[in-house]
């Protein structure tokens, strides 16, 4: 596939006084320059400490909440904390509990099953939690939709605190308090918290009312930052300072679960790469397979001899989630043989499992550049999930379709759905004329380059430099480097022709080069081309030595 190459512009005079002035190499002042920071903006970003954290109570109705909290605690209530069976959800859940938990009051929690429940509150989970006698729920990462449920709640007696980050409707849920950053009303300086950075702010300002120390909720940011580098918000402002001192706690955790994990992952390193494809893909498979609660016993647990067992099941069901991932790619690649003209891809098949088809689609995607909708038929019912391409809205083109759907919702890039299955074939054509209509063969990927570097950037120092940028993650990547002009020395493919190996020249300076998915270019390319890369550039330290790495994203003959 033909990506285009594009290097983004950038303000030199700005880098130059960034590089002098922090003393830092030319492509951290650079990634620095590309975010329009302030020299004051620059130290917290490099530097953030606990002293730089918003004021929870400028949140809409943190006050509300505390004070309905605090009543509920003052007069022995039931207290329920409803969550997501995500990540974000399971992290919201256990600051909240594990809080609670700290201040001697038993609270307890509810988190709906993907694979019976969905999302979100439901009627039977109310009628449930009234009839065990709660008079309040709190809920974390969901509920702003909640509205038809919290009139259900009031009903029944039971009072809803509402906690969420997602995008607010027309009409407010009529809760206790309703606490979402992305309110109109909203005078919180910062509305892209995750689910988890919501709770962590509630609980810091509990802290506040009841006056206790900082280290009474700041000893739970390394579950906020497994949280918040998981949902993928953007890992600036506020999520960055949640991220950064929370990777720093995460080294010497003291919560039982996540430290067992991590040594059940096999991580060596923790940063922002360990956690997304690390922790966040084993905490995520509970909830994909059905097992949510599994995920929260682990980071709830002090006893070792119970953590490693929820480690153990764990990774079963990651490992069953590959599994059943890698079927459903199989079986949708030999589809595609059949279908390679398609403009959009849609496949419907039955015992595909729902909860794992939408990481599949995005595997397509990804590698078609097509989007794609996945849907597993479940006797007379079928479920979807579906990713999208940069220039192509799929929630738009879906809702044209509605009439055919029971459900949808979503957004450009990514959707879920509802249908009947005897409908299938009807969506599938209604979807392949939309996208028809919108030339999706004309949209090519593009590639941004942040720097164009030379052999003067390549020192071990420089590169390591580029750790100050950490964690990386949205609105703040890795940066993208071009380098060009350089000698193929050796080539050859890795795991049976999966991967690229390459070890490249720039005068008399040897650059490792490693292209994951790439093999099929071994035969492209020969020692002695000279080439251009586009990739991130390393550190690879194995047994003792350095060596400067590229990780590729792309690579093309020197013109």
């Amino acid at each position: 596939m033909n990506k285009k190459w594009r290097i983004k512009e950038y303000d030199a005079e700005r880098t130059l006084q960034i590089k002098d002035k922090f003393k830092l190499p030319h492509l951290v002042a650079q990634s620095l320059t590309e975010k329009n920071l302030t020299d004051e903006q620059i130290n917290v970003f490099l530097s953030p400490t606990r002293k730089d954290f918003h004021d929870p109570f400028k949140l809409p109705d943190m006050e509300k909440a505390v004070e309905r909290i605090l009543k509920a605690i003052n007069l022995h209530e039931k207290v329920v904390i409803y969550g997501d069976y995500d990540a974000d959800g399971i992290t919201s859940t256990t600051i909240l509990k594990r809080y609670m938990r700290d201040r001697k009051i038993e609270v307890g929690t509810y988190i709906p099953n993907r694979l019976d429940e969905g999302y979100g509150l439901n009627e039977d989970a109310i009628k449930q939690i009234a009839k065990e006698g709660y008079t309040l729920i709190i809920t974390v990462d969901c509920g702003i939709t909640a509205e038809n449920e919290v009139e259900i709640s009031k009903k029944l007696g039971v009072d809803v605190i509402i906690t969420d980050h997602h995008e607010v409707p027309e009409k407010l849920p009529k809760a206790v308090a309703v606490i979402d950053a992305k309110r109109k009303d909203n005078n919180y300086p910062f509305n892209q918290l995750a689910g988890c950075g919501v709770a962590f702010k509630l609980i810091q300002a509990l802290s506040i009312k009841l006056n206790l120390k900082e280290e009474e909720w700041l000893k739970y940011i390394d579950i906020a930052c497994i949280g918040t580098i998981s949902d993928i918000v953007p890992l600036i402002d506020e999520n960055r300072v949640i991220a950064k001192l929370g990777l720093k706690l995460i080294q010497v955790t003291r919560n039982m679960g996540l430290k067992i994990l991590i040594e059940s992952a096999g991580l060596k390193e923790i940063d922002s790469t360990a956690i997304s494809f690390g922790i966040s893909p084993r905490v995520n498979a509970c909830g994909r397979m059905g097992h949510q609660e599994d995920a929260l016993n682990l980071f709830l647990t002090d006893d070792p001899i119970e953590a490693r067992k929820l480690a153990s099941k764990i990774e079963g069901y990651n490992r069953e989630r590959q599994e059943i991932e890698k079927r459903i790619f199989n079986e949708c690649m030999e589809i595609l043989s059949k279908e390679k003209d398609s403009p959009c891809i849609i496949i419907g098949k039955e015992n595909w499992h729902h909860g794992v088809i939408g990481i599949v689609s995005s595997k397509i995607t990804d590698l078609t550049y097509k989007p794609s909708i996945l849907v597993c038929f479940e006797g007379e019912e079928a479920k979807g999930s579906g990713r999208s391409i940069q220039g192509f809205d799929l929630h738009n083109a879906v809702s044209k379709c509605k009439e055919l759907l029971t459900a949808f919702g979503g957004h450009s890039m990514a959707i879920g759905l509802s249908l009947k299955t005897k409908d299938f074939e009807k969506f599938k054509k209604e979807m392949q004329k939309c996208a028809n209509k919108e030339n999706i063969d004309e949209l090519k990927p593009e590639l941004l380059i942040d720097s164009v570097i030379d052999i003067n950037d390549i020192s071990i120092n420089n590169i390591d430099q580029l750790q100050l940028l950490e964690p990386f993650g949205e609105s703040n990547s890795m940066p993208t480097i071009m380098y060009k002009n350089l000698k193929i020395d050796s080539i050859r493919s890795l795991s049976e022709g999966k991967h690229l190996k390459l070890v490249l020249i720039d005068g008399n300076t040897y650059i490792d080069a490693i292209g994951f998915n790439m093999g099929e270019l071994v035969d492209r390319y020969q020692i002695g081309d000279k080439v251009d890369v586009v990739g991130n550039i390393g550190v690879n330290r194995f047994r003792n030595t350095e060596k400067v790495q590229i990780t590729l994203s792309d690579m093309r003959i020197s013109v």
